[in-house]
């Protein structure tokens, strides 16, 4: 989304700076530890097609919240499994991977998903080993990344949260945003496609949940009400540039 660093304006006229409270203080936000920064490092490389990087950076967020909210799964193997997750669609030309997901495909296209997903459990080895993570925990988070998209059952609570982060995402602004050129759609379109997949192939009741909420917000971002108000100068709706 736009960004400034400071609004220019300053409505009230004093500092209120005073009264924010330090980041540990405020639920929700997310920022990566050490040990998923050094992960995200090596992982970026094979992130960059299909906005695949952006998007990983915000199902991590999704992830983050999924498992402070369900008591049984572990951000030890979530968290790396999610950054990692897409690292295989480097392995994909670009548009045969936009036919593979594409919302028309029949199914030729099949075998580019699930070389994404053994390609990127194959990466995922070869980064948690660099990294020092315990054998175990890599064949378990490989194991849910070899067959993140393919495999329409959970394996465990750590694989719901991953696939759940990874779907709540599409209807995120940015999910939004990024299937609409992809496909040709406006935003409205857009939504319908993206929210008709993200809420009944979920596993968890707190993915649901965050799930609708997004879903909610983003069909007032695209409401008749909302629009008159835009035309009237009063609401400035952004989206991120393309």
């Amino acid at each position: 989304m736009k960004r400034v660093s400071r609004s220019p304006v300053n409505h009230l006229g004093r500092d209120v700076s005073h009264k924010i409270p330090s980041w540990q203080n405020v639920p929700g936000l997310v920022a990566m530890g050490e040990r998923d920064a050094r992960i995200w490092e090596l992982a970026t490389p094979y992130l960059q097609t299909r906005d695949n990087d952006v998007h990983t950076l915000y199902s991590f967020a999704i992830a983050n919240q999924l498992v402070t909210r369900i008591p049984e799964a572990n951000e030890h193997i979530v968290l790396p499994a999610i950054i990692l997750h897409d690292t295989g669609w480097s392995t994909v030309d670009e548009q045969i991977a936009f036919q593979a997901i594409a919302p028309d495909r029949d199914g030729t296209y099949n075998w580019a998903v699930y070389q994404h997903e053994k390609e990127g459990a194959r990466i995922a080895r070869e980064i948690l080993t660099e990294v020092g993570y315990a054998e175990a925990d890599i064949d378990e988070i490989c194991e849910i990344i070899d067959g993140h998209d393919t495999r329409l059952t959970s394996l465990s609570t750590n694989d719901s949260c991953v696939k759940d982060a990874d779907k709540i995402w599409r209807v995120s602004p940015h999910g939004i945003d990024v299937a609409m050129p992809r496909f040709g759609l406006d935003r409205d379109e857009s939504l319908r496609i993206n929210a008709y997949r993200a809420y009944d192939d979920l596993f968890t009741d707190a993915g649901k949940a965050m799930s609708l909420a997004i879903i909610a917000l983003e069909s007032m971002d695209i409401s008749i009400q909302m629009k008159e108000m835009q035309e009237r100068g009063r609401a400035n709706v952004t989206t991120t540039d393309w």
